[in-house]
């Protein structure tokens, strides 16, 4: 009862959000690889939109203003990997931080020999276990250089439902641990021999960093280049298939 009243705000507090017509299709024009979706998919995923948009609390760091048209695009692109499995996935947390560009988060790290460096990192995002979405936004799509921040950050969170960010999220029935593990685990150490050996690869190396880097990378690759993903690693593309519960190279199949 309590979670179906959840969900009965949810709907409501996004139906209320006054979203033109004009406004869905000019962000969506920037959004080309929406184009594998049905009508129904589309306005699934609009829905779906709205109540993220709602739900979520947002935002903007370093003086950035949000305004409609980014957080739009930012809730179509989240909301995009989890179209067939439901908004849900996202519970457990309520923070997106959008910056302007890129940006830096301080680390620590100790050494073999126990002594700690503090460094800057640059980053374009980061998703935190139980915590906020950091997102750089970029008006420019070509700044990101071929990287989907969001969909990347966002696979993460779907990573972390359980528990640490291993590269395996949880898996629907009748899809196999083992068949996962083995599938990711010998194309990432494929993927890393590659970077490694200095190759330009047409994926983003920074997969080879983690296997949960890998995730999110293919997870990018599946939703905005799905032909390169699976002519590089068919056996992932059919593994992201199965749970996503899509197929972008298929128009409206899911």
């Amino acid at each position: 009862m309590i979670r179906k009243l959840s969900e009965w705000w949810r709907q409501r507090q996004g139906e209320r959000l006054d979203i033109p017509e004009s406004l869905w299709d000019e962000v969506e024009a920037g959004l080309p690889f929406l184009g594998h979706l049905s009508p129904d998919e589309r306005a699934h995923l609009r829905q779906l939109a709205r109540e993220f948009i709602a739900e979520k609390q947002w935002s903007g760091a370093q003086g950035l203003q949000l305004t409609p048209h980014i957080q739009l695009a930012i809730a179509l692109q989240a909301c995009l990997p989890i179209l067939h499995l439901g908004l849900g996935w996202y519970a457990g947390w309520v923070g997106i931080v959008v910056y302007p560009g890129d940006f830096i988060i301080p680390r620590q790290m100790m050494d073999e020999d126990g002594v700690v460096h503090e460094f800057d990192d640059e980053v374009m995002g980061e998703a935190w276990y139980g915590g906020p979405v950091l997102i750089s936004w970029f008006e420019h799509p070509e700044d990101t250089d071929g990287i989907n921040v969001v969909i990347h950050e966002f696979a993460h969170k779907l990573d972390m439902k359980s528990g640490d960010a291993d590269g395996m999220p949880p898996l629907h029935a009748g899809m196999s641990r083992q068949r996962w593990s083995d599938v990711m685990s010998t194309a990432f150490e494929d993927f890393q021999r590659r970077v490694d050996g200095g190759e330009q690869t047409l994926l983003d190396p920074y997969g080879a960093e983690l296997p949960t880097e890998f995730f999110a990378v293919a997870s990018e690759a599946f939703f905005e280049t799905p032909e390169l993903l699976r002519c590089e690693y068919p056996e992932v593309y059919e593994q992201l298939r199965s749970f996503y519960c899509q197929n972008p190279l298929i128009h409206g199949a899911h």
